[in-house]
């Protein structure tokens, strides 16, 4: 059978991505070549989700006409996409993108093994966006995660290598250094610790006795540190960002919901039927936000959507699942397509506002 059209761009997608972390994990990778593939896979993948939910991503005249280049209607370009997508000028990942496209319209081939190491925790933090993006818009099927891995790494585990960073930062010409400064200048501290904006870590050898469920790659919490610990994770620079531990990510019940609450506000919004024991249960699992029953480690869970809530055994879901089941079936379209079957329908005619509001905002953003 053959895939729509927006798939093959999905897949060409990937293909740059893959050849842009390749690039920066390579030793002899060439830091604008990263740039250059990590900006094709962006591009690539947001015309994608474009092209699936049906927004026309293409140039028009003012007499709505469409600009014709070589005879082909002019696709948007990457900075244009990243501002439809991203409608919040204050996002983090729009602005960590549009660093990104500033620093590949502004790189010298002189100066990028000193500006891949100054910009190393942003490069990781647009790798990451990629990823969140491509599962978010089509499913954990496409992820990354099982094809990308953590590089082995000489940088910052040393005094040396530390030591080369600050000196690489200093190197860099004013130009360069002026473009970040100038990007940051206006930006709120809290977006510049984010996550999506600047992917800071500090790597730690773990010592003592080895189990098997120990990863090479582990997280601890800053705040449960104590303050020597503090210290001297601090003692190189700026607190760089120290995850908790992936595999049990969360386990309080802070302002999570149950499977029950989270169909009962999905279904408010739509108009039609949506069982917490049917159509939620085929979607977290279509979707793997969370292990099945019986599991043996029930704690594995995408955090962004689903904890496991340890002492009254049961998982619990967020207000971004809730957004994410109304985006994927939000329609009788959508829930067709999803499902392959006919939902029930309430006694309306129409969409809730909210809904409908949700679908114009996407049409008009074409």
């Amino acid at each position: 059978m053959a895939h729509p059209r927006w798939r093959h761009m999905l897949d060409e997608s990937k293909r740059h991505a893959l050849k842009g972390v390749d690039e920066w994990n390579c030793s002899t990778g060439n830091f604008g070549d990263f740039l250059t593939h990590m900006h094709k896979a962006w591009h690539y993948l947001l015309h994608a989700e474009f092209k699936k939910d049906g927004v026309d991503y293409h140039y028009k005249e003012s007499n709505g006409q469409y600009k014709i280049i070589d005879g082909e209607p002019k696709a948007w370009d990457l900075e244009w996409c990243v501002k439809q997508r991203y409608t919040n000028s204050a996002d983090p990942v729009r602005l960590n993108l549009e660093l990104f496209v500033a620093l590949r319209n502004k790189v010298e081939h002189r100066y990028e093994h000193n500006l891949k190491i100054v910009t190393g925790g942003k490069a990781q933090a647009l790798v990451m966006n990629y990823e969140r993006e491509r599962v978010d818009h089509f499913g954990f099927d496409y992820s990354l995660a099982n094809v990308l891995r953590f590089p082995i790494t000489l940088q910052s585990l040393t005094a040396e290598g530390q030591a080369e960073q600050r000196e690489a930062a200093a190197k860099l010409p004013k130009a360069t250094r002026d473009l970040v400064t100038r990007f940051e200048a206006s930006m709120d501290e809290s977006v510049k610790d984010d996550l999506r904006y600047d992917y800071r870590v500090r790597l730690v050898p773990i010592i003592g006795n080895k189990t098997d469920a120990d990863l090479a790659v582990n997280f601890v919490n800053f705040d449960d540190l104590t303050d020597e610990e503090r210290k001297t994770m601090t003692e190189a620079g700026r607190t760089g960002t120290v995850m908790t531990k992936l595999k049990h990510v969360e386990v309080a019940n802070k302002a999570k919901l149950r499977a029950t609450t989270v169909a009962e506000r999905v279904e408010a919004r739509l108009p039609f039927h949506f069982s917490a024991y049917g159509e939620h249960t085929e979607m977290w699992r279509r979707f793997n936000i969370r292990p099945p029953k019986g599991t043996s480690d029930p704690c594995i869970t995408n955090a962004r959507y689903c904890i496991y809530d340890e002492p009254v055994n049961t998982y619990l879901y967020t207000d971004a699942w809730v957004e994410k089941v109304i985006k994927e079936i939000g329609t009788v379209d959508k829930y067709r397509t999803f499902f392959g079957k006919e939902p029930r329908m309430k006694n309306m005619a129409t969409l809730p506002q909210q809904a409908v509001s949700d679908e114009q905002t996407i049409s008009r953003s074409g």
